[in-house]
């Protein structure tokens, strides 16, 4: 534990930090999850009408800095990229 008041408002700090990047992390996550399940059950249609709350999550993510600006811009690559192939 930390002795110093400096010390103990960090701490502080980081866990509430930590809190908020958990939870934005696992918004984004489960949102992608169920994308993912959508497509590959073969509603394409409702994998579509989601993928903007898909896209708002990962790019909040990327502006708080829970991930790189990159692996959004990747990952909503991927997202659609999959979402084509399934809808053929």
């Amino acid at each position: 534990m930390p002795i110093k008041q400096s010390a103990k408002k960090y701490l502080r700090a980081s866990t509430k930090r930590a809190a908020q990047n958990l939870s934005i992390k696992k918004a984004f996550k489960d949102a992608v999850k169920k994308l993912n399940e959508l497509a590959k059950a073969g509603k394409i249609e409702d994998a579509k009408k989601m993928f903007p709350t898909v896209q708002k999550a990962l790019d909040k993510a990327a502006k708080v800095g829970v991930i790189a600006k990159r692996a959004a811009a990747r990952k909503k690559s991927r997202l659609v990229k999959m979402m084509k192939k399934a809808g053929k």
